[in-house]
């Protein structure tokens, strides 16, 4: 099986697959962001990064089985500039030409819940209605999210899992935050930060920003006030424990943010048949 990943970032859809115990001849992963690109090739060496989607060509690649991908979603993004298709979510239309041009047998698209006429766009061009699946039934986090994929899915089940499943005991101080931000992020118009006290609570949506917006993102407060950790912010995306750990916390942040709930992807590819009676799940028991 050849699996094509675009706008791969770190490369959750292999962790997905990897989850799975889904064996595959070939992935190749197309992104640009240097630091993505080093995380991804330290858990999986053997990726082919075939860079930027603008030159990805269906005609020099092998049969691709499975294509997915997350095109850009800020000009979709209430939190965006509201540019739609003529901002960098136009690139949702090289995602089309890539699925024209290799014809894979499944392929899965994930944004972020939109405008109805920017969904309905993607719709048409893609000819599958979206399923909206929230990341809060597998992890801590409130994340909803868009799909279009051929891949027939099933119920999701609620894993009931809340923050006390990921915060860490004795997280370093050097994640302490001061009064002046604390202010910020509470008392300011352009405060969205989040405190939590409780540990059986679930959170917003960790943000890509979140490194470098001290008004934003989601701060607890259990016996000092501080943000979130790298890892912490690994298990919301229900990424391996300190799978980004070869770059700075600031492009942890970052990457993890922009990233997708690992556990959400593995829920729709085990769906995936094999034959005529065989799933990733069943033919690839854990």
């Amino acid at each position: 099986m050849n699996v094509l990943s675009l706008f791969d970032g770190m490369s959750c859809g292999q962790i997905a697959l990897d989850r799975l115990g889904v064996k595959y001849d070939n992935y190749f992963a197309s992104e640009i962001d240097k630091y993505a690109i080093k995380v991804t090739q330290a858990n999986y060496p053997n990726t082919k990064q075939v860079g930027n989607v603008l030159g990805v060509k269906g005609i020099d690649l092998p049969k691709i089985d499975l294509l997915f991908g997350g095109s850009p979603c800020q000009s979709f993004s209430n939190a965006g500039n509201g540019k739609g298709f003529d901002g960098k979510s136009g690139l949702f239309w090289e995602f089309v030409r890539v699925l024209k041009e290799t014809k894979p047998k499944y392929f899965m698209l994930e944004n972020v819940v939109m405008k109805k006429e920017w969904e309905q766009v993607i719709t048409n061009a893609l000819g599958v209605e979206p399923i909206k699946i929230n990341s809060k039934l597998v992890s801590a986090q409130s994340r909803p999210r868009l799909y279009w994929t051929n891949i027939p899915l099933d119920v999701i089940e609620d894993k009931g899992i809340t923050l006390n499943d990921v915060l860490e005991d004795n997280a370093d101080v050097k994640y302490k935050i001061s009064d002046a931000k604390i202010d910020r992020v509470l008392n300011t118009k352009r405060g969205k930060g989040f405190f939590y006290n409780k540990q059986n609570e679930k959170t917003v949506t960790l943000i890509s920003g979140y490194y470098k917006q001290p008004t934003d993102g989601i701060y607890v407060d259990l016996g000092f006030k501080r943000r979130l950790t790298p890892t912490e912010c690994e298990k919301l995306q229900t990424v391996p424990f300190n799978y980004t750990n070869c770059v700075s916390d600031s492009q942890r942040y970052k990457m993890i943010g922009n990233g997708w709930t690992v556990d959400v992807i593995a829920h729709i590819f085990k769906n995936i048949p094999l034959s005529s009676n065989c799933r990733f799940d069943s033919c690839h028991p854990d």
